[in-house]
């Protein structure tokens, strides 16, 4: 390497440099007897690989048993894919109101329930919170107990 002119370091040059690739997250949740992620795979590979747990009504991948999900997670983290398994729904649960406007909201939702007074979702991540309560959303404060997200 050649000192820089400059400061008399060593350039370094672009090769040298390690760049790492971000790692994607998926955050699944566990629904009463099964475990649920949402996410749009841009490779078709990852996607035929997961295809048998996709459930084209609810728009989200389902597994019925550990066996399964811990098949997802290994095909996951090949794919470059970092994970994080979520039971306590809270941190993800926001209301708006029923009479708002939602369709954006649940298209990154895992779930969403309605009431008389709120529409109720489980959002996909951490970045869909955040974007649900920019777009109104309240955290849910309510009872967890009433709440059966399937």
């Amino acid at each position: 390497m050649r000192p820089d002119h400059e400061t008399g370091q060593p350039e370094l040059k672009a090769s040298t440099i390690d760049v790492t690739k971000p790692r994607r997250r998926i955050t699944l949740f566990k629904l009463g007897r099964i475990w649920a992620f949402k996410h749009f795979f841009d490779d078709k590979e990852i996607f035929k690989a997961l295809a048998d747990s996709y459930n084209r009504d609810r728009f989200r991948f389902e597994f019925k048993s550990f066996g399964a999900r811990n098949d997802a997670l290994k095909v996951l983290e090949r794919a470059g894919f970092e994970y994080e398994l979520v039971e306590d729904l809270r941190p993800f649960t926001v209301k708006l109101s029923r009479y708002s406007k939602y369709a954006s909201l649940l298209k990154n939702s895992i779930a969403h329930l309605e009431t008389p007074d709120w529409r109720i979702f489980l959002m996909k991540d951490p970045a869909a919170v955040e974007d649900a309560q920019r777009m109104g959303a309240e955290m849910y404060q309510g009872s967890y107990q009433m709440l059966v997200f399937r």
